[in-house]
């Protein structure tokens, strides 16, 4: 992993070569507002050097990206008067991330704004028995000892 990629129009952004309304910047991470916003106030985040997926981030940069989010959900929400905000993560391309580098999303999020839960993001649900819902329980469990 390296700290830029020169490719990447976050890394650009970061750099200063790319314009951005950037909002907030630490040593580790910067958020800016989205250039194509699902709603006013809508924030990335994203830590300054060049990862592509979440699993790729060390602990400190996991963090750090993390601490960020913590910390703007609220300022964003008040910001723009939200009555709460999505926040979320598309990691890889089959999840729809676009820009391969990370990046979280603050979306603030308003009564009847029309908009839909996280749950609606993956189309039709799965039918999924008690059975493999268990197998699946412990094939993650066991990846985590």
């Amino acid at each position: 992993m390296t700290d830029s990629n020169e490719d990447c129009i976050f890394c650009r952004i970061v750099e200063g070569e790319i314009p951005s309304r950037t909002v907030y910047e630490t040593d580790g991470a910067l958020a800016f507002l989205d250039a194509n916003p699902l709603a006013p106030g809508h924030t990335l985040v994203i830590p300054t050097a060049h990862h592509q997926h979440l699993q790729d981030l060390d602990g400190h940069s996991a963090h750090v990206l993390y601490e960020t989010l913590h910390d703007l959900v609220p300022v964003v929400e008040d910001a723009v008067d939200a009555d709460g905000s999505n926040v979320a993560f598309n990691n890889g391309s089959a999840a729809g991330q676009e820009v391969p580098h990370v990046h979280g999303h603050i979306v603030p999020r308003f009564e009847n704004d029309g908009g839909s839960p996280i749950h609606a993001i993956a189309g039709e649900r799965p039918e999924l028995s008690d059975a493999e819902l268990d197998d699946i329980a412990d094939a993650i469990a066991e990846r985590t000892e």
